[in-house]
């Protein structure tokens, strides 16, 4: 049964998701699947989590939902993946390139292993998945590639050198798609969140409270003060509604654009 909040408005289209089984991607994936669309789910996780997540889902917004477990930094995989989609669910009509993973540490001391996988993951992966997506795209001549960067994509900090610069190539090769598909029904942009609480996040709030012997709670506003004016973190439905956004037929000029939700962080 149709969730009644499903509005329709992506009713027959296909989105792919990458990174979609927690945090950032699964807030997404779920906007779009309210909206009507057919979903593929992508990301690690426990077999049978996603097994009742892919059903869930699915019974909540009246939609198909698949999953494929392409590693993000497998060329070779990812191409298996969108011929998946083409199979099971005649394509895909939208592309969000949410995979991403992180590591800290100053240029000199990066692992040079890090340093491969965060590019692959959070850059490689992008062109990888759009490169396939493309043709279908303009066979029918409308497709949304919406890549998540980062206000990372916009500014720096110390010690995030790979993923500061993943980022901003993910927003070169982003403005390289919108232009080639300037004259066409397909449009290219990214959004930049700032803070959004998913794990990895979480992860450095821990590591913080610990190390200064504060609260979760303190530490939370502590990480926020450093950066996000609004005090509060982005969250994944918000994120959610601004891609769906990019994907209606209102967004069909938005081309090229690097949309930041970040509470203000790059406004300083």
């Amino acid at each position: 049964m149709t969730n009644k909040s499903s509005s329709g408005n992506l009713s027959g289209k296909t989105a792919l998701v990458t990174g979609s089984t927690s945090g950032i991607g699964l807030g997404i994936a779920r906007r779009f699947a309210a909206e009507g669309a057919n979903v593929v789910l992508n990301g690690f996780g426990d077999a049978g989590a996603i097994d009742t997540l892919q059903a869930d889902l699915a019974k909540e917004f009246g939609v198909q939902v698949v999953y494929h477990n392409a590693d993000m930094s497998k060329p070779a995989e990812i191409e298996a993946m969108i011929k998946f989609a083409d199979d099971k669910l005649g394509g895909v009509d939208i592309l969000v390139n949410n995979a991403g993973i992180q590591f800290v540490a100053n240029i000199e001391d990066f692992p040079i292993e890090k340093w491969d996988a965060i590019i692959a993951i959070n850059l490689s992966s992008a062109f990888h998945t759009s490169r396939l997506a493309l043709p279908g795209m303009r066979k029918k001549n409308w497709g949304r590639i919406i890549n998540l960067a980062s206000t990372h994509g916009l500014v720096a900090s110390a010690g995030k050198a790979a993923y500061v610069a993943a980022k901003h190539g993910l927003l070169g090769l982003t403005k390289v798609g919108a232009l080639e598909t300037a004259t066409t029904g397909i449009t290219v942009n990214a959004i930049c969140p700032g803070f959004v609480l998913t794990p990895l996040v979480q992860k450095q709030v821990d590591d913080r409270a610990a190390k200064d012997g504060i609260s979760n709670d303190e530490a939370k506003k502590a990480l926020l003060s450093d950066k996000q004016p609004s005090g509060e973190f982005v969250t994944p439905e918000e994120l959610g509604a601004l891609a769906v956004f990019l994907a209606s037929d209102a967004a069909r000029q938005v081309r090229g654009a690097a949309w930041n939700m970040d509470g203000g962080w790059v406004a300083q």
